[in-house]
């Protein structure tokens, strides 16, 4: 049974949050609010979160997984990027969008596209992700909380307590955080090419 935690959505209550992060360090699957939706979400090492992820949302090896970071310093350290493409993510960041560049040593082959050794990254815009985060000091691996052959993510803690409470280890509930995905840009080939339009203005970037 998934432990529930009932987060302010404007000023996370400090224990509540130690005790979620507790949770991840210990090897915790989380369903946890963004800034543009619900994701799911574990430490990064955590080998056995990333495999249950792949099998609640059944996805393949192809799948980028998201590197969520706490800001640009920590983001930095996973991915490579030269001078043009920061400031281009600078710019955006935080914000709803997921920016999939070349993976550095840091990363994990697990999390990486088998053949282009990419890696999706991002920083919210969320102040209990942001909370979270903080605490945790390390990117949480995460993927968004779109169900096989739903349309739309689950946008209410209580549902998703009731429906995946099996499944995952815990619920960080802070009110509605909306059902529109990160918008989704690719710099691994040079240029920005939009792979998803979300709830990121996409025009900076095209």
């Amino acid at each position: 049974m998934a432990r529930y935690f009932d987060v302010h959505p404007q000023n996370p209550q400090p224990r509540i949050i130690s005790g979620v992060v507790e949770s991840i360090r210990d090897g915790a699957l989380v369903a946890y609010p963004t800034d543009s939706c619900y994701a799911l979400g574990c430490r990064l090492g955590n080998r056995e979160g990333v495999d249950r992820i792949r099998t609640i949302r059944k996805l393949d090896e192809r799948h980028h997984f998201t590197l969520v970071c706490r800001d640009f310093a920590q983001l930095g350290q996973f991915v490579q990027i030269d001078n043009d493409v920061f400031r281009a993510v600078k710019a955006a960041t935080p914000g709803s969008y997921t920016f999939i560049l070349p993976a550095t040593k840091e990363v994990p082959r697990q999390l990486q596209h088998p053949k282009k050794r990419t890696v999706g990254v991002r920083i919210p815009d969320h102040v209990v992700t942001q909370a979270l985060l903080a605490e945790l000091d390390t990117p949480l691996v995460s993927s968004t909380l779109l169900l096989p052959d739903e349309a739309e993510p689950m946008t209410q803690g209580w549902e998703i307590k009731e429906r995946l409470d099996h499944v995952v280890d815990a619920v960080v509930d802070s009110g509605d955080c909306g059902t529109e995905p990160t918008t989704v840009v690719d710099f691994s080939g040079g240029g920005a090419e939009i792979l998803r339009h979300g709830a990121g203005d996409a025009a900076r970037f095209e």
